[in-house]
């Protein structure tokens, strides 16, 4: 039988995106499951929902909560957190260049990598040189894959990933999505999708 998998959309800007970034892969290994890493933005889809910020700077009371939690999730599972500012970051270039990753076999790297610039180290990675640093680190040749990243075949892929998150119904990230069309929405929800595909 195929081995079970599920999608893992997340947006860059997403704080518990990284959080789940940093956790999935040896829980997925441990169940048996492969991830497909799904890059998206969740701009249009709140847009759609007639919001025009993260709704964590829309409602104060969720955003403070929101800063403490990440404070004690990545203590609890051992890894580095800094605020970024500004906060939520673009995260259009990163999406294009983990693109560009998926169809080379170091999307997964990379996204971990640019998480831990981010929320790690507080660098903006709105700014091209943050992912050129990224890429260096990696001893990826910058140049050729930006110049990728910012093709139209890239930039449609982008389009159509978002499109297809919304065609799932997906409203924020991190989002997990199994074959048989269940999502499972948050960093907290991670193992009920893990278990989900094992049982199917």
């Amino acid at each position: 039988m195929p081995q079970p998998t599920i999608d893992f959309w997340y947006d860059f800007a997403s704080t518990y995106s990284y959080v789940a970034a940093m956790r999935i892969a040896p829980l997925a290994e441990q169940a048996g499951v492969s991830i497909r890493w799904r890059p998206f933005l969740l701009g249009p889809i709140f847009q759609a929902q007639g919001l025009n910020n993260s709704p964590f700077n829309l409602f104060p009371v969720k955003g403070r909560y929101m800063w403490r939690d990440m404070e004690r999730l990545c203590a609890d599972i051992g890894i580095a957190f800094r605020r970024p500012e500004p906060f939520p970051q673009a995260s259009l270039l990163a999406a294009r260049v983990a693109l560009v990753g998926a169809d080379q076999g170091w999307c997964e790297t990379f996204s971990r990598a640019v998480y831990q610039a981010e929320f790690a180290h507080g660098h903006d990675i709105g700014k091209p040189e943050t992912i050129v640093a990224v890429l260096h680190d990696l001893g990826l040749p910058p140049d050729p894959i930006l110049g990728q990243a910012h093709s139209e075949p890239i930039k449609a892929r982008l389009r159509q990933q978002t499109d297809a998150a919304s065609a799932l119904h997906i409203f924020g990230a991190p989002t997990f999505s199994t074959g048989d069309g269940e999502i499972f929405w948050g960093n907290d929800r991670l193992e009920q999708a893990l278990q989900w595909a094992q049982r199917r």
